[in-house]
């Protein structure tokens, strides 16, 4: 019973820290605005009957 004890706090505070981590990034940084274009060929648009 101990070493399942131990077993799931270890993966508790794995688990916290991945999502301390996650929330971290989410608030702390911030992305850079860019254009982006995309081609997209004409054939795409014509129906195949």
């Amino acid at each position: 019973m101990p070493s399942l004890f131990r077993f799931l706090v270890v993966v508790g505070l794995l688990g916290g820290a991945a999502y301390a981590g996650v929330a971290a990034l989410g608030n702390y940084v911030q992305p850079q605005p860019r254009e982006i274009t995309v081609n997209i060929s004409p054939d795409k648009f014509v129906k195949n009957r």
